[in-house]
């Protein structure tokens, strides 16, 4: 088929283009070099090891240069940790493993191994990325799949999920009475309810703050009501995490399905290997195990030269090895399917589902969450081993990380979510949103939804302070947009990689950001105190990022509320919330070029992650020239928010 042909070479493209950029970040780089990029940590200081459950190792490391600077590393990555001694016993010497934790200086990696090298022990360790091509692999081999099925089921989803069939539903009249939430709203319940009359696909779509995650749950739960086990998906392992947390506090039984390092430390014993390790006839498994191995191990101890006795010992050795195996391989199974065949839910990222244990399980319903971010390629994973799909996710938001320009150009970044949306009548979105003051959500919802968002009663006139004293001050109004035009604040651009940053935009961010924490210090200490207040500053751009770190790191007059702040990049915030956001746009010229802020899905992010604050730092003479930033502008105006960066500049 000419569309899956087209498919697979966009990714073999966006592969090609990401194992080069590997290449020459990794391979092609000098260790100082890779330091300062921060895809290489070097030298570190190991500070715990310990042996976790599922039997892996983790390890617990700091770096020692570079503090505090940007990195590239994440939770999910494969990494490698190498020895970087000259001595020949540990030169070149290294062990893969996986991220389960990281921030600023610290993280931890969990190895799937029998034991660490010695080598850890000593010597000067380090951190690369790694590439990882299983991803890819698995993409390919599932569009394959899809293209040369016999399975009429499979057949007829692909007609569907490409608009070339109609999406069948059955009546709602026959659903019984039951299926209705009390806690849920109207949109919720008809989500639900669209999800329970689809024979084929349905979709959730939940524009910011509108509950999805909760309706998603409450959702598969109905859907359990009638399906004896579902498998629920999405394209990260904080993602599954989060869904396999939420279900299990309904009560559901829930197996994850991953490698364990990958897994949140608090989800392990919901694990496929920490359920087996509880099984009662695991000791039995290991024993065979332990016996096989033993077989061999006195079967290879045999030289080559020796008499026909020898022979046949050494023959009947290998086969009970071989005997054992076998049956160990058939004890696992046995374990295995009586774990799966009795959980009502199995989670997995999407190309974790070809984990080899539920490789060719079949599914009455697959639940793919995140989906408006999920490679179309990825979602084909579980989709040709289930009979319908639910989709949930919001293609408003981030489209999915593409490396190759060729490749999103050519279409890679168009998602099956949004195809689906286009092409079928099968999505009900999600109006109530239980996020953001009214104003704060008013203009992303004319943009982007129509106007069908409302806010509900519990967030529509939230108020950061609380104290009578600033009640109706300015500063607790819920919108500022602060406007540096005029003001000289030009961008600038990094030597390297060439990210833009503005040093006068920063300038008023500090300083605005410094008198709205000494009054929240001040008036409501408690809510700091308690830990209930929390602050984050967005920048679409990495340098922007880095400069702000670097302003505000161990600023005397920030110390108590510190903690409570986080600077990133607009992905870094997808998926978050905070009660004050601040949005720095960098970008000040006199041509009115404004890059990848032309990006508005990101900036539909950025806007919908505050609570009961949000400031917007920006040059309007800039911004203005583009049609969206200038609706924006109108609406600032509408809703009295402006102000100007001239208030602070004699600060």
């Amino acid at each position: 088929m000419q569309y899956f042909d087209k498919l697979l070479e966009l990714i073999k493209i966006e592969k090609d283009e990401d194992q080069q950029q590997y290449h020459n970040q990794m391979v092609l780089t000098p260790l100082n070099e890779r330091k300062k990029k921060g895809v290489t940590w070097y030298p570190i200081l190991v500070k715990s090891t310990e042996i976790g459950s599922g039997e892996n190792y983790y390890l617990s490391l700091e770096r020692t240069t570079e503090l505090d600077e940007n990195h590239s590393f994440q939770v999910g990555d494969m990494v490698s940790l190498f020895n970087n001694t000259n001595s020949k016993q540990a030169k070149k010497a290294n062990i893969s493993g996986v991220i389960t934790y990281v921030k600023k200086n610290a993280m931890r990696i969990g190895f799937s191994v029998d034991e660490l090298p010695e080598w850890v022990e000593y010597g000067s360790l380090g951190v690369d990325l790694l590439f990882d091509a299983v991803t890819y692999k698995e993409m390919h081999e599932a569009i394959q799949q899809v293209v040369k099925t016999e399975d009429p089921r499979v057949i007829e989803l692909r007609d569907i999920l490409l608009g070339k069939k109609k999406a069948y539903f059955s009546p709602e009249a026959e659903l019984p009475n039951y299926y209705h939430i009390p806690s849920l709203n109207e949109s919720q319940n008809d989500a639900i309810k669209n999800i329970l009359r689809a024979r084929d696909v349905a979709i959730i779509h939940g524009p910011p703050g509108t509950g999805k995650t909760t309706t998603m749950v409450s959702a598969i739960k109905m859907t359990l009501e009638r399906e004896n086990q579902v498998l629920v998906t999405a394209p990260s392992n904080t993602a599954v995490d989060l869904l396999t947390k939420r279900l299990l506090a309904k009560g559901v039984s829930v197996i994850r399905i991953g490698n364990p390092a990958r897994v949140n430390e608090d989800l392990i014993p919901f694990s496929l290997e920490a359920q087996i390790a509880q099984h009662p006839d695991y000791k039995l498994l290991k024993k065979l195990r332990r016996d096989a191995e033993e077989y061999k191990k006195m079967a290879a101890k045999y030289k080559r030269n020796f008499g026909r006795e020898e022979r046949e010992q050494r023959k009947l050795l290998f086969a009970e090895a071989s005997k054992l195996k076998h049956e160990a391989y058939a004890l696992e199974k046995y374990i295995v399917d009586s774990l799966l065949n009795h959980t009502q839910v199995i989670t997995a990222t999407l190309v974790g589902s070809v984990n080899r244990f539920i490789r060719h399980r079949r599914f009455s319903t697959v639940f793919i969450d995140e989906a408006a971010q999920a490679l179309e390629p990825a979602c084909w994973i579980p989709i040709i081993k289930s009979e319908r799909v639910v989709f949930a996710g919001d293609h408003c938001q981030l489209p999915p990380t593409i490396k190759s320009y060729e490749a999103a150009k050519g279409g890679l970044t168009n998602t099956l979510f949004e195809q689906v949306i286009q092409k079928q009548e099968v999505d009900v979105m999600l109006k109530t949103q239980y996020r953001m003051h009214a104003h704060i959500m008013q203009f992303s919802n004319q943009e982007f939804y129509q106007g069908g968002l409302k806010a509900d009663e519990t967030v529509v006139a939230h108020k950061l302070f609380q104290h009578q004293q600033l009640f109706e001050d300015p500063i607790n109004q819920a919108v500022e947009f602060i406007d540096t035009a005029g003001c000289g604040f030009d961008e600038k651009t990094l030597r390297e990689g060439g990210s833009k940053y503005n040093p006068g935009e920063a300038d008023i961010l500090v300083k605005h950001w410094l008198n709205l924490a000494q009054q929240i210090q001040l008036v409501e200490p408690e809510m700091v105190a308690n830990g209930h207040f929390s602050a984050g500053i967005i920048s679409p751009y990495q340098a922007q990022v880095k400069h702000l770190k670097e302003r505000l790191h161990d600023h005397p007059d920030l110390v108590d509320i510190a903690q409570w702040l986080d600077i990133n990049s607009v992905d870094g915030f997808q998926g978050q919330e905070r009660d004050v956001i601040y949005i720095s746009l960098v970008r000040s010229n006199d041509k009115g070029r404004i890059g990848f802020l032309e990006d508005t899905r990101r900036m539909n992010v950025a806007l919908t992650r505050a609570r009961k604050k949000l400031i917007v730092i920006g040059d309007s003479g800039t911004l203005g020239q583009n049609t969206f930033y200038q609706h924006f502008l109108d609406y600032i105006d509408q809703i009295g928010a402006y102000r100007s960066a001239w208030e602070w500049m004699g600060e």
